[in-house]
C-alpha cells in the first residue's frame, strides 16, 4: 500500500493524521483513508472472498479508524492500517464460525455422528480446539500486547519491523511481546 512513494506525500499524510487527532474532522481522516480503500478492500477479498463482505468490511474499517487512530501514536500507517485491516477481517470471520458452531447446537442429536465415528480424528479436533482457544486468548490481550505478539509471532516481524509499524520503544516491544506470551500461557491454561 503506497501513496506516490515520496516523502512529501508520507509527510503530508502524517500532517493530515495529526490535524484529525486534534480536530475529529472526518474529511481529513477520509483523505487520508481514500488512497488505501482500493488495497484494503484487496485484503478484505482475500479473506472473505466475497465482494459485498468486503465493500462493507473496507467502510467498517473507515469506522474502527475513527475510534483507533487517536489512540495510537502511528509511525507508519500503511503498516498500521495493513495490520487493523487484517485483524478486522479476522475477528469478523472467527464471529462467523462462532455463530455458526451456536447453530449446531439446535441439530437433533441423531443427525450428530458418534464418538465412534470421530475417533480416527482426535488429534485434529483436538488442534482445532486449541486454534480456537488461542484466538480466544490472543483477542482478551491488552491491545499493546495483542498488536505485539501477532506481529512477531503470527506475521513474523522483526522487534525492529515491530517498533518502526507501531511507534513503540524497543523495549516497549518486547515487554508487550514477553507479557503477552506469559498472559496466552495463563489463559490456555486456565481454559483447558
Amino acid at each position: 500500500m503506497e501513496l506516490a512513494g515520496n516523502n512529501t506525500d508520507i509527510d503530508e499524510e502524517k500532517e493530515l493524521i495529526r490535524q484529525f487527532r486534534k480536530t475529529n474532522d472526518l474529511n481529513l481522516l477520509g483523505k487520508v483513508y481514500a488512497p488505501y480503500m482500493h488495497l484494503v478492500y484487496g485484503v478484505c477479498l482475500k479473506y472473505f472472498k466475497n465482494r459485498e463482505q468486503s465493500q462493507d468490511a473496507v467502510m467498517a474499517i473507515f469506522e474502527e479508524l475513527i475510534i483507533k487512530l487517536p489512540k495510537f501514536e502511528v509511525e507508519n500507517f500503511k503498516s498500521w492500517l495493513y495490520v487493523l485491516s487484517k485483524n478486522h477481517c479476522l475477528m469478523e470471520l472467527r464471529k462467523q464460525k462462532n455463530h455458526t458452531s451456536e447453530n449446531i447446537d439446535n441439530i437433533p442429536q441423531y443427525f450428530m455422528e458418534t464418538s465412534h465415528q470421530l475417533h480416527h480424528e482426535d488429534g485434529r479436533i483436538r488442534h482445532e480446539d486449541n486454534l480456537e482457544r488461542l484466538n480466544l486468548c490472543i483477542s482478551k490481550l491488552k491491545s499493546e500486547q495483542k498488536l505485539c505478539v501477532e506481529l512477531f509471532y503470527l506475521e513474523k516481524k522483526s522487534y525492529t519491523e515491530i517498533q518502526e509499524i507501531t511507534a513503540f520503544d524497543l523495549k516497549k516491544v518486547k515487554s508487550y511481546i514477553q507479557n503477552g506470551k506469559r498472559n496466552l500461557k495463563l489463559c490456555m491454561d486456565q481454559s483447558e
